[in-house]
């Protein structure tokens, strides 16, 4: 099975709309022969990352939440902050949560890049 490179152009989208496109790419769901237990999604490659925008009040809003599971271990970023050092976690994020829960969706993660 041969994969196929998809470009998609993400300044001025956005997020949660890109992420189901790249979602829906990466799982093979856009093409006919789609079968859940086959991995058949495509390459996706991201242009101008860096222009993607939130709808609302969410870029000033939206929390980003790690817990390192120690007590006093909450990390707190808000999406401005994750959108002027590394936007390309934004996508990973909402792409990420947006794959079935199961053994494959790190290998599709890693079918995502960024230019």
């Amino acid at each position: 099975m041969k994969r196929k490179k998809i470009t998609i152009d993400a300044s001025g989208q956005v997020v949660g709309r890109l992420a189901t496109k790249i979602a829906m790419i990466l799982m093979g769901k856009n093409k006919p022969d789609y079968l859940p237990h086959i991995d058949s999604g495509d390459k996706v490659e991201i242009l101008n990352v860096s222009e993607l925008r939130f709808t609302g009040k969410k870029m000033v809003a939206k929390e980003y939440k790690h817990h390192s599971m120690h007590p006093g271990g909450l990390k707190i970023k808000l999406a401005k902050d994750v959108m002027k050092t590394n936007p390309k976690e934004i996508v990973l994020h909402a792409v990420s949560k947006m794959l079935p829960k199961n053994k494959t969706r790190d290998a599709r993660l890693q079918r995502v890049s960024f230019k």
